[in-house]
């Protein structure tokens, strides 16, 4: 896995848009902690402690694993970042010590995994963290492929004076590039997944669907949803 999340994209990550404001942040912090309970949360791709920190305020104990140094280091250089521990590697295979009863990535993170085999292996490792009564969730998009013309590569997702967001689509590969033009371009690759093969690959370790929603506010999902936020468990948990 490489780090696409060096100095150079740190040093504005939290300045990214809306994703930043609490009408974004308190419902997701809302939902993990209902589902974490008196439990400990482990946060796969954990950055610079955008959900984290404030589900921390509310009690609950956060590990955190991320490939980038330079995010974790904003991470921890804020006020209550500090006493968040974490470690740094691959969330696809890095293991710590303890299980969770709450594992989750948010905002399309596992794509970041730009191979199927990562993303089972993904599933795999939090399946081996979890507590015997233990929730995944994940948030992540679905991919706009409706918009694609017959021979087309590119979807525009934002376009405004400062910020020209572009989607690059490998429909063959299910593979996906963000070019994000500001002062300079950053391209970053992702794989899309759908939540059908997301559900096989829980699966496989061993976890089962326990509710699907269109946002954190368990608004339906339906088939206009524009994204998912799915929680697994093991069966007969």
């Amino acid at each position: 896995m490489d780090d696409y999340f060096g100095e150079d994209v740190a040093a504005s990550y939290d300045d990214d848009g809306p994703m930043f404001t609490g009408e974004f942040v308190t419902p997701t912090v809302d939902f993990l902690a209902e589902l974490a309970g008196d439990g400990a949360a482990l946060e796969l791709g954990i950055g610079t402690g955008r959900v984290a920190i404030p589900l921390a305020r509310r009690g609950v104990p956060v590990h955190g694993i991320d490939l980038s140094e330079a995010m974790v280091a904003r991470l921890r250089a804020k006020p209550d970042g500090a006493g968040i521990s974490t470690t740094i590697g691959d969330f696809a295979t890095t293991r710590v010590d303890g299980t969770f009863r709450l594992a989750y990535l948010v905002f399309n993170t596992i794509m970041n995994l730009t191979t199927q085999d990562a993303q089972v292996a993904c599933f795999e490792n939090v399946s081996r963290h979890l507590e015997r009564v233990g929730y995944f969730v994940i948030e992540v998009m679905i991919p706009d492929l409706r918009r694609l013309p017959p021979g087309e590569r590119y979807v525009p997702f934002e376009v405004n004076a400062t910020h020209v967001g572009i989607d690059e689509y490998d429909v063959a590969n299910q593979g996906l590039i963000s070019h994000h033009y500001t002062t300079r371009l950053n391209s970053v690759p992702f794989r899309y997944v759908w939540p059908a093969e997301l559900d096989l690959m829980a699966r496989i370790a061993g976890l089962t669907l326990h509710e699907r929603w269109g946002d954190w506010d368990r608004s339906p999902f339906t088939r206009e949803s524009r994204k998912h936020v799915s929680v697994w468990h093991r069966p007969g948990s």
